[in-house]
């Protein structure tokens, strides 16, 4: 299968090794877009909302010539209509572990693709159940700083594998970009 070449607005590094892992060739954008939480906004509007935000902001960021198309994402975790995003500091990210601990939870990744004609979106939720956690357990992730700088507080795809006990869904889209949906927006965007 052969997808288009893309823009990625997204400095993640998990993004760009999921888009390798399928054979995407990309070119990163940085951008910066305001992803507050607006009153009375679903979860999973939400994480839409600022997917698109984000592949229009690179799309809106390129001078003509190099127009091509931009995909953004976006990913949070939710526990009934709580959204947890990154953690500002360490003691944010451990309220948001003690909350997941022994807890199931959802995890909404958004992919959004954004051409001159189309804006395409598409929203991945998986369940993942945490063990409890003891203090200590939690006072040792967050030595290790993993989850400093993603959703929720953890990565799935690291240290925190220790205290999933199961998941439902798609594993790429946890880590932060579904593939499937990611797969099926660029072959809609080539026709």
């Amino acid at each position: 299968m052969t997808f288009p070449p893309v823009y990625l607005a997204s400095s993640s590094p998990r993004r760009r090794e999921l888009l390798t892992q399928i054979g995407v060739t990309f070119t990163v954008l940085t951008v910066d877009v305001d992803e507050h939480r607006l009153d009375q906004e679903s979860p999973s509007d939400y994480v839409k909302r600022v997917a698109i935000a984000k592949a229009q902001a690179g799309w809106e960021s390129l001078t003509e010539q190099d127009k091509m198309p931009v995909l953004g994402a976006d990913t949070s975790v939710v526990m009934g209509d709580e959204v947890f995003g990154k953690p500002i500091d360490k003691q944010d990210a451990r309220v948001m572990l003690q909350c997941l601990s022994g807890h199931h939870h959802q995890v909404m990744t958004a992919v959004a693709v954004v051409t001159g004609e189309q804006v395409l979106c598409e929203l991945s939720t998986s369940a993942v159940t945490f063990a409890s956690m003891t203090d200590s357990e939690i006072d040792w992730y967050l030595a290790t700083n993993e989850g400093i700088d993603k959703a929720g507080s953890y990565a799935v795809q690291g240290l925190a594998a220790l205290f999933i006990e199961q998941i439902e869904g798609s594993y790429s889209g946890i880590m932060g970009l579904p593939l499937r949906e990611t797969g099926a927006l660029l072959k809609q965007i080539i026709g």
